[in-house]
This record gives structure tokens, C-alpha cells and sequence, in this order.
């Protein structure tokens, strides 16, 4: 009758949300083939209008690599998600991002992680392609499919069911 101490099903599965505004697509659309092929994993793409970027689960900010182009994430269920800011961002040297997280830190999906100026990455020369992939995809059973359209972050991108 009353559901208040029920538990969410694990059988409901884990959503993704987005992390930034802008135009999603699926993760093989990518212009990088380490991503394209799912080499890291699967996950989606989002070509950002917004230089905001935030966490798309809860959990555990486990990486937060020195150039800030790049943050781990990793839930309660053990599933680690990788941030990535822009392709071959790695050589700005973290001039382009403002991380508002560090190492450590518990985060609530739809939460502010910092800032990338997606219009110093695009002058730069690089694609400010925001890239978020499930890193240890052996734990996950399905994924809905990605749909190519419009998204705010903390909008619902994915759902994904994990292994019993």
C-alpha cells in the first residue's frame, strides 16, 4: 500500500543524465576512432552550446586528471564513467576548463563539476565534443539507445540495466 521505505529496484536500471547543453549523438559518431569503435566503452556524445558541465550519476569523483580535460566517476553499483572534455584536449594543458570538484568528492547527479570554454577549445583548433563513457562495460547487461536530438543537462540520455 505505502511504498516509503521501499528501495528503487536495482532491476530499474541506472539513469544517465546529461552533462552539458547541446546536441547529443551516440557515442559512434564520434570523430575519434578510441571512442567511435567503444575501445573505452560505450556511452553518448554531446556537442556542447554551453560551457557549464555537470555530473550525469551519483557517485565518486575517482580521476580528475592535471589537465582537466578528463573526470572519472564511479557509482555505488562499481560502474565507472569517464568524462571527457573535447578530443585531443589534453595538449591545452588545462587552460580551457575550470574545475569546480576535486578527487574524492561525492557528487549528486545534475551537479555543477566546472566549466569549459568551448570557444577557446574550437579556436584552438580541437573539437569541443563532450564524450562520457562507461569504462567497465562488464557489468552492465543493456543500454537504451542513444537518440540524436536537443538535450539540457540533467535531461535523460541513457538508462542502463546491469547484470544480476
Amino acid at each position: 500500500m505505502f511504498n516509503f521505505f521501499k528501495k528503487k529496484k536495482k532491476d530499474d536500471g541506472l539513469n544517465v543524465e546529461a552533462v552539458v547543453n547541446g546536441e547529443v549523438m551516440p557515442i559512434t559518431e564520434v570523430q575519434d576512432d578510441v571512442f567511435s569503435t567503444k575501445m573505452l566503452g560505450d556511452g553518448y556524445a554531446i556537442k556542447p552550446t554551453d560551457i557549464n558541465i555537470f555530473a550525469p550519476v551519483d557517485g565518486e569523483i575517482s580521476t580528475l586528471f592535471p589537465t582537466k580535460h578528463a573526470i572519472g566517476i564511479k557509482t555505488e553499483d562499481g560502474l565507472e564513467i569517464l568524462i571527457h572534455l573535447g578530443l585531443d584536449t589534453v595538449e591545452l594543458k588545462g587552460e580551457p576548463f575550470t574545475m569546480d570538484i576535486k578527487q574524492g568528492d561525492q557528487v549528486k547527479a545534475g551537479q555543477a563539476l566546472g566549466k569549459m570554454d568551448i570557444k577557446a577549445v574550437a579556436d584552438s583548433g580541437k573539437d569541443n565534443t563532450v564524450i562520457v563513457v562507461y569504462t567497465n562495460m562488464d557489468l552492465i547487461e543493456s543500454l537504451t539507445p542513444v537518440e540524436s536530438n536537443t538535450v539540457e543537462h540533467g535531461d535523460k540520455v541513457q538508462t542502463i540495466k546491469f547484470k544480476n
